[in-house]
């Protein structure tokens, strides 16, 4: 199993725009520098008033599959 870590903050009209399909994917830069992309729906269940703030974690397969997306803080 693969896991990053990184910070996401999204305000709520742009988590709307991912809520509704207009992304297909989000991209983020993972605490070592390495640029990772992984669906929009995933992000879905963290969306509140405010939108997306926090720290993350995304697992993944040795073969980059997604396993799960958590927040950590």
């Amino acid at each position: 199993m693969i896991e990053y870590y990184f910070y996401l903050s999204l305000s709520y009209d742009e988590c709307m725009a991912y809520y509704r399909g207009d992304y297909e994917y989000v991209q983020v830069i993972e605490d070592g520098g390495k640029s990772i992309r992984f669906p929009a729906t995933h992000i879905r269940r963290f969306v509140s008033s405010l939108g997306i703030r926090g720290r993350f974690r995304l697992c993944l397969t040795d073969k980059n599959s997604f396993i799960s997306l958590d927040k950590v803080s």
